[in-house]
């Protein structure tokens, strides 16, 4: 069984009385522990159909099958018991709450799934980001760096079949960016989980199984990584 299956996805906006087309006919399907990026240039649409994957918005036509359910006929609170079920997110800006710990932000997943032990399981997974005895700052007395390894452990907490990452390595300098890469990549090998990559980067998505390139929206290139390395 697929993991995602995206059929003939379309997301168009109204701009200015007119139709703006962002997204036209996408289709793909993921196995479960593929690894796959989406690239292109700024504007093409690689974000918004990330969001649409995750149930984050709405198409405007076509559908999108998570772990065999079908996004677009649920209305936004099932989505979002679907994502906390299923999902785990990574984000360029890391998106953690300030006035939380580091330990306490990688509890929040637990915490909203009612599981017990979660201040045991988030100390787990910052020992293995290798911030073990960082569990007690906040975010503003961490760097980048630790705010997306904190931010990598607390994605894994719900132990997700499908991990979204979001330009993870975007606002980190190279030496921090390959520290956390090398991190993603193992956490999610171990877990065996399927991750979908939005990045600029080539480096970054040639570390993927499957590379699709969009522009203007639609997709114009959709190769094994195997075969862009020959």
């Amino acid at each position: 069984m697929s993991i995602l299956r995206v059929e003939n996805l379309t997301k168009t906006y109204s701009s200015g009385g007119r139709e703006l087309t962002v997204l036209h006919s996408v289709n793909f399907t993921l196995e479960p522990g593929d690894t796959f990026s989406i690239v292109g240039p700024s504007g093409s649409g690689k974000t918004t159909l990330l969001g649409l994957c995750a149930g984050l918005d709405r198409a405007s036509s076509g559908s999108v099958y998570l772990n065999d359910i079908r996004l677009d006929t649920l209305n936004e609170d099932q989505r979002a018991a679907i994502r906390n079920q299923h999902v785990g997110f990574i984000f360029q800006n890391f998106q953690l709450l300030p006035t939380l710990t580091a330990l306490e932000n990688v509890m929040v997943p637990l915490e909203l799934r009612g599981e017990k032990g979660a201040a045991k399981t988030a100390q787990s997974l910052l020992d293995r980001v290798g911030l073990g005895q960082r569990g007690h700052h906040y975010p503003t007395q961490l760097s980048g760096g630790e705010q997306q390894r904190v931010s990598l452990a607390r994605a894994f907490a719900n132990r997700p079949k499908l991990l979204f990452a979001d330009e993870p390595t975007g606002n980190l300098d190279a030496d921090t960016s390959a520290t956390v890469v090398d991190l993603l990549f193992e956490l999610n090998r171990e877990a065996g989980t399927t991750l979908v990559l939005v990045t600029h980067d080539m480096e970054l998505a040639a570390r993927t199984q499957r590379i699709i390139r969009i522009k203007g929206g639609m997709v114009v290139n959709d190769r094994m990584t195997e075969l862009l390395n020959d």
